[in-house]
């Protein structure tokens, strides 16, 4: 089997790929995924969030990529087929998932950006066996609220989403906790985890819904993947995995791979997680954790309308804003393209990046890395001791890493390394 060692700018880490994985990606989508699934399999993989690293371009084929790509895996000899009997007596091994977020990164975690305690939940899913581990169950414990954790079993478990989880708003928290070895899957179909202060199907609780201080909704040490969203409003087109709107929401030590939403238009973002009219003073927490492989319009991974984030010692990479036309559209086009993994738009807001790596995205419009628009000049974009290279903008960029920043002054940069 041929090696083929792929630089990604880091010592610690590199991208193996394998002739056989190209290969496969030829092929029809369910005899590829089979293949490359049973080579992964074979070779004990780890799950990786290198998975945007693979050439597949068929999205039945994300998890299979990200089992296949793990450098462990396809390092080591390749093993003897196992024998009809041993195949019969166990099934093949469940994938373990790696560490979230930047392990170099340093930045200081305030205590409200950290994770909940949650040796006490409210609600466990699962009684010690994944097949007990269900979307159902999922969708009730999380429209019930509280302190939500998983006993699916001592090994990494997939769940598939028949339907969203939603928050009812009438929660005054809702934590829900993967402990490191749970994966929500959207199948390609859709969203995985919804919250909207001002969805009255899930119940308006004050007369000001815009600005409200709960649900706060927190997901640690989970990894979401393959969520869609394909509407072509804010809403329904906006926050491929999750979309929280109003009360507060953080992210700690979690995944985000291969998630989509819709691919054109100016205001439609965040492949991974769309946020909206966030309780003011309080930005969205995102901590430890990884984005790859995002598509939407806008927004690769991240993307909002006036809301302030503080992202802390997290890695995004290989994300991809594909909407063409910027904002507003240009004559003749849909619109969107910007902010290859973050699209912040709106008035007086903050963007902290800390500790954190942004790298290989791109944008087919504006801001392959970043996209920072404070229609009033007001707000601020703070970077300190990250790591922003390798993010082409097709279009438009006015600052190195790379960003576009209309803002009150500068971008304020410190201990960090842009260009690119």
């Amino acid at each position: 089997m041929r090696l083929i060692k792929t630089d990604t700018g880091s010592s610690a880490r590199a991208t193996w790929r394998t002739a056989s994985a190209a290969a496969a990606c030829a092929d029809s989508a369910t005899t590829a995924a089979s293949r490359v699934v049973a080579r992964a399999s074979s070779f004990g993989c780890s799950f990786a969030f290198a998975a945007a690293h693979c050439s597949c371009n068929s999205e039945i084929l994300a998890t299979a990529c990200a089992l296949a790509l793990s450098a462990r895996c396809f390092a080591s000899a390749e093993p003897a087929e196992p024998s009809a009997a041993s195949a019969a007596a166990s099934p093949p091994p469940v994938p373990s998932l790696p560490a979230a977020g930047n392990p170099a990164g340093h930045a200081y975690v305030p205590p409200a950006a950290r994770a909940i305690n949650t040796s006490h939940p409210t609600h466990v899913i699962g009684h010690g066996t994944p097949a007990s581990c269900t979307s159902a169950a999922v969708v009730k414990a999380v429209a019930l609220g509280g302190v939500i954790t998983f006993n699916c079993g001592p090994n990494p478990v997939t769940i598939t989403m028949t339907a969203t989880a939603k928050v009812v708003n009438t929660s005054q928290r809702v934590v829900l906790d993967g402990g490191g070895k749970v994966i929500l899957s959207g199948a390609g179909q859709r969203r995985i985890l919804y919250m909207n202060t001002c969805d009255q199907h899930q119940v308006w609780t004050t007369s000001h819904c815009q600005d409200q201080a709960t649900p706060r909704l927190t997901v640690q040490n989970l990894t979401f993947t393959n969520g869609r969203v394909s509407g072509h409003d804010i809403t329904g087109g906006s926050g491929g995995a999750i979309y929280a709107q109003g009360g507060e929401f953080k992210v700690v030590s979690s995944r985000f791979i291969n998630n989509r939403c819709y691919a054109k238009g100016p205001d439609l973002g965040g492949a991974a997680i769309r946020a909206f009219e966030e309780w003011p003073g309080r930005p969205v927490y995102i901590v430890h954790s990884t984005f790859s492989g995002g598509v939407c319009s806008n927004g690769g991974a991240l993307s909002s309308i006036g809301v302030s984030w503080t992202v802390l010692n997290s890695v995004l990479s290989h994300n991809s804003a594909i909407g063409w036309g910027a904002n507003p559209a240009s004559s003749g086009t849909p619109g969107g393209g910007s902010g290859g993994a973050i699209y912040n738009d709106g008035d007086a807001y903050t963007l902290t990046v800390n500790g954190t790596i942004i790298r290989y995205n791109k944008a087919r419009a504006g801001g392959g890395a970043i996209f920072f628009v404070s229609n009033d000049r007001t707000g601020t974009l703070h970077i300190d001791h990250s790591t922003l290279h390798d993010n082409p903008s097709a279009g438009f960029h006015n600052f190195p890493g790379t960003i576009f920043y209309l803002g009150h002054g500068r971008p304020v940069v410190t201990s960090s390394r842009l260009d690119g």
